[in-house]
């Protein structure tokens, strides 16, 4: 299959669905994936077909080379929109997370200061106190939750270590409500867009009273090759029954 696997610790602009310009930052090695989830549907391919060997960039590399492509983009009269965490895993396993958020929070304020931090989780580490604390200190702390189902999440996520959800769902409610939630709905071989998914999940959300929810479907070729996309009349009536708890929601197709 066509992965992708991202450079670090600087790719893009890229136009991304959700997020507008968005500048990627990867904390994770150039050469392969670093993820606690195996997802089936994930861009980057499965864990085990791409070992990296390089390491984590350091936050001295992560800061000189985003200052240096923020004053490239500059200087070609291009402005992000948002600097994204994403790349090759979770970008929240580097040791050093809370730092480089400080690092890019000073860089975003002299170069680009109407730029967004986004940093797309998830959300396996937010019981850190350091992750927590980072996470507060971005504009957009963005954590996946594609459903409550137990099984579900043991087929289709693929936690590679300990994942309990219920503690998951009390980590993002202890962001009081500075936290967007995104799940990733899917059809085919799996599928979480029935009532029985569905309405645990909205409960969760209620719980959770995040800023908003970002739901959305495959877009990429997957490793899973029996995965399709969630239709856009299903999408849509889901993302109606979140805005009937009040809650801000966004589809992407």
């Amino acid at each position: 299959m066509s992965t992708v696997i991202y450079p670090s610790p600087i790719f893009g602009p890229v136009h991304s669905r959700r997020l507008g310009i968005s500048l990627g930052i990867n904390l994770l090695p150039a050469d392969g994936k670093v993820c606690s989830f195996d997802c089936i549907y994930c861009e980057c391919g499965f864990n085990a077909d791409h070992r990296p060997h390089q390491k984590m960039p350091s936050r001295e590399a992560v800061r000189a080379a985003l200052e240096a492509k923020l004053k490239e983009m500059h200087n070609e009269g291009v402005h992000p929109d948002v600097l994204t965490f994403a790349g090759n895993g979770e970008p929240t396993m580097h040791p050093d997370f809370l730092n480089i958020i400080h690092d890019t929070r000073e860089l975003r304020d002299q170069h680009c200061p109407e730029a967004r931090i986004s940093v797309l989780s998830n959300a396996t580490q937010i019981m850190r106190p350091t992750v927590h604390e980072a996470l507060l200190l971005v504009d957009n702390n963005i954590v996946k939750l594609d459903t409550v189902d137990k099984d579900f999440i043991e087929a289709v996520d693929r936690p590679t270590g300990h994942y309990d959800v219920s503690q998951i769902i009390e980590g993002m409610k202890a962001f009081n409500g500075q936290c967007i939630v995104q799940t990733m709905f899917l059809t085919g071989s799996v599928d979480n867009t029935s009532e029985a998914y569905v309405a645990p999940w909205l409960k969760a959300l209620a719980d959770i009273k995040p800023r908003s929810v970002m739901i959305y479907t495959i877009d990429r070729e997957t490793p899973d090759k029996s995965l399709r996309k969630a239709s856009p009349e299903v999408l849509d009536a889901i993302g109606e029954r979140v805005r009937a708890l009040g809650i801000e929601c966004s589809v992407a197709y």
